[in-house]
């Protein structure tokens, strides 16, 4: 593929450059913000070799590329801004664009490119948890210790990929913010706290400051690296170039440490966890009803891309309490999504419909990404779009019963099933009968609703 080509055949037909208010990529989608949606002729992008599908919905106009988006992006950035420079406008909001699709283009923007470290991370946090059930290793070696640190260490140091992430995406510094996220976790500064824990107070000049441990985290960072982005901005624009390699990083951390371990930090930690225990809350007093409406919508929130507002929620359990019964639900969705293809292939007679439910079968079995088969197939037959929801309402109702969780933040698909490997051995069993309750209940729905001479749309 040349991606080179793709990316100017793109911005060709959506207007030109300036048309382009802001850009980021997820896992499969460019995601963009035009200033003017009527410029773009979205039947000339949807043509265009390597484009699946066109979205613009959210306030984003969205490509589905698949899983080499990243080397579009690539390509496509620098055609935007005519310079590599990632930081100078990955911050800029379109004057057209609304509260809602802003939060969600940033926080795309800020988790999508530290998601495979989450999962990977989470995955051999799964299978070094069922080695030690087997015997293979023991918790008291070395070798458990090396692979322990590889496998959590991701959520240790989370405020220092978050804060290097959000830096491009608010127009901040990269390197500076990565050293504001690792002043919040220096063990000089967890060592305040004492035996006391969060909620211990020291001072800075006089101030009461409340110490929290910062590792884990994931909104005090964000919003730490958002208000710092406005600093740099104006120390960028004032100080003089001869002057900037010093005053520039020296004003800025002396302003935002103190200013986020005084202000920034602690309301970012009681907001994100009033939020998980808001939602956590929901789940405990409703855990079916919970499962029913996201294993059976979770597959509509991603058909609209907002599905990364939820993503936060699901990593700071994972970070905070080592555990979420969120993850299982998307996976009862991604195994319907399985189920429904299951049912199309053994029900249609038309090849190019057998063979694209085969290959989206094996796509989201290996890797959970379901796009393709959504907007390919199941959007475009409402019947089966409702065959997939009704498999995994069910599914994710009996998760939710049995109140099954994952170790990791992981995308729903057979190669992540080591994050339902926990000491209690029966949550991965019902992980299993959950999501083929998923998987069975779709694919008979779908054989049912598929027409024998049914074409690939």
């Amino acid at each position: 593929m040349d991606y080179k080509a793709m990316a100017k055949s793109i911005l060709e037909n959506i207007g030109g450059s300036e048309n382009v208010g802001n850009m980021t990529h997820c896992a499969t989608r460019l995601r963009l913000t035009l200033k003017d949606t009527s410029k773009a002729d979205d039947q000339a992008v949807e043509n265009i070799d390597g484009v699946i599908n066109v979205i613009n919905k959210a306030g984003q106009y969205q490509l589905l590329i698949g899983t080499e988006v990243g080397k579009l992006y690539d390509e496509f950035e620098p055609l935007v801004k005519g310079n590599g420079d990632a930081a100078v406008t990955d911050s800029k909001e379109a004057s057209s664009g609304n509260i809602i699709s802003s939060i969600f283009s940033a926080v795309s923007a800020i988790f999508a490119p530290i998601l495979p470290a989450l999962a990977g991370s989470g995955i051999l946090r799964g299978l070094l948890i069922l080695c030690v059930q087997l015997g293979l290793i023991s918790e008291g070696s070395g070798t458990y210790s090396i692979l322990y640190v590889a496998s959590m260490s991701v959520f240790y140091f989370l405020p220092v990929l978050l804060a290097f992430t959000s830096a491009r995406r608010f127009g901040a510094s990269p390197y500076i913010s990565a050293l504001i996220g690792a002043a919040l976790i220096n063990p000089d500064f967890i060592g305040l706290m004492g035996d006391a824990g969060n909620g211990a107070t020291t001072d800075f000049f006089g101030i009461p400051v409340v110490l929290m441990n910062y590792n884990s985290t994931v909104v005090p960072i964000i919003l730490s690296i958002w208000a710092f982005s406005y600093l740099y901005k104006f120390l960028d624009a004032k100080v003089p170039e001869t002057l900037k390699l010093v005053i520039v990083p020296l004003v800025s951390l002396v302003i935002m440490i103190p200013l986020t371990v005084i202000v920034i930090g602690p309301i970012g930690v009681y907001s994100g966890e009033a939020v998980a225990n808001v939602v956590n809350w929901l789940i405990e007093r409703s855990s079916v009803l919970t499962g029913i409406l996201v294993g059976g919508g979770w597959s509509v929130l991603v058909s609209l891309g907002i599905h990364w507002a939820v993503n936060p929620i699901m990593i700071n359990n994972i970070s905070t309490y080592g555990f979420d019964y969120i993850v299982p639900f998307t996976f009862a969705c991604n195994f319907a999504v399985i189920g429904t293809t299951i049912g199309v292939y053994f029900k249609a007679k038309d090849k190019k419909l057998r063979g694209f439910a085969l290959t989206g079968l094996v796509t989201i079995a290996l890797s959970a990404i379901i796009e393709a088969t959504l907007f390919g197939l199941l959007v475009k037959n409402k019947k089966l779009f409702l065959a997939q929801i009704i498999g995994g309402a069910v599914g994710g109702a009996y998760l939710g019963l049995t109140k099954v969780v994952t170790n990791a933040f992981v995308f729903g698909s057979v190669t992540t099933f080591p994050a339902f490997v926990e000491k209690n051995s029966s949550n991965f069993i019902q992980a299993m009968i959950g999501l083929l309750i998923s998987l069975v209940v779709s694919a008979v729905l779908a054989f049912i609703f598929t027409n024998r001479d049914e074409k690939l749309a």
